[in-house]
């Protein structure tokens, strides 16, 4: 079922109830996905290897004990216990023993789609990270409660996954924090264009929780204009900071957002095609089908097929 023959919702998912507000604490809408993959802790003999490959998500590889060799777009690396590795989405990288004899490694795959970590991902140039750096440091104790001897067979369970999701979720914070921190290392004049672009984005983020919320419109503008003007600085300059930053314009990263929260909504078959439309704030539901289609090349009625929670 897609429900599209069911009752029309609130244009606003959200109730506010009535009467006079004595105190109020607003929290940001959280939406990040985090998809996780092939997480696992091996030991291998000496004569062991793995040939090159690579894969669409970020690994982290942490080496518990022995001596690993990994060849990362061909440059070798010496991995000693307690040192990291992190690998981006692309890097072809293979492994072997550094000095033929066995060692013992924990890695994790993941993606998310947090475009201002990623982006902050993307600015770190430094594959290995030794035991003592600060990174390594501040992730391990969430590596620690990873690798404790129930976790595998504990996330095979509904409480097991979340609690699995929620360590990962701590690790990603903790990386957040020390990378930030590797951030400020970046001359004056790039730390604060960095610090530009994200509230930039920050600004969009709050714009578009506007529109979701009281179906204001998601078509135009999407108010780069007022923030430029806000910041005190050239419409102009605002967007080809954004660019630097996050290798996209102000208004690809709108839209980004808008198709994010109509994939959302699309998943839910509660709400039918024309609430969904209105609230992302289109006029009509013809609009938003045809923006939605040169977003994804799929008509919405046509993804709700392929991506309905519900049957």
């Amino acid at each position: 079922m897609t429900g599209e023959g069911k009752g029309h919702l609130d244009a606003s998912p959200f109730l506010h109830g009535s009467g006079t507000f004595v105190n109020e604490m607003m929290f940001p809408d959280v939406k990040t996905t985090l998809n996780l993959f092939g997480i696992h802790r091996r030991k291998v003999a000496g004569d062991w290897s793995y040939p090159p490959h690579e894969h669409p998500q970020y690994e982290i590889n942490y080496l518990l004990e022995g001596h690993q060799t990994m060849r990362v777009n061909g440059m070798e690396y010496d991995q000693r216990a307690g040192d990291l590795l992190l690998l981006r989405p692309g890097d072809v990288h293979s492994s072997r023993s550094g000095d033929g004899q066995p060692f013992e490694y924990f890695c994790i795959h993941f993606d998310l789609d947090d475009r201002l970590f990623l982006s902050l991902l993307g600015r770190m140039e430094q594959t290995l990270f030794p035991a003592a750096s600060p990174i390594a440091r501040k992730i391990r104790p969430a590596l620690g409660k990873m690798m404790e001897p129930d976790s595998a067979a504990n996330a095979r369970s509904v409480a097991g996954r979340m609690r699995l999701q929620s360590t990962v979720f701590e690790l990603l914070a903790q990386l957040w924090d020390a990378v930030s921190a590797e951030t400020l290392q970046l001359s004056p004049q790039s730390y604060g264009k960095v610090e530009l672009a994200h509230e930039i984005a920050g600004r969009l983020q709050g714009l578009a929780n506007q529109t979701f919320r009281k179906g204001k419109s998601g078509e135009e503008p999407y108010g780069i204009r007022e923030i430029a003007a806000a910041l005190g600085i050239s419409v102009s300059y605002c967007n080809r900071i954004f660019r630097e930053v996050y290798g996209q314009s102000p208004r690809a990263y709108w839209s980004e957002l808008m198709l994010h929260e109509a994939c959302h909504l699309l998943s839910d078959p509660r709400y039918t095609v024309q609430t969904i439309s209105a609230i992302l704030g289109y006029r009509d539901i013809a609009h938003f089908s045809r923006q939605f289609k040169r977003w994804t090349g799929a008509a919405p009625s046509d993804y709700r097929k392929q991506h309905s929670r519900l049957e």
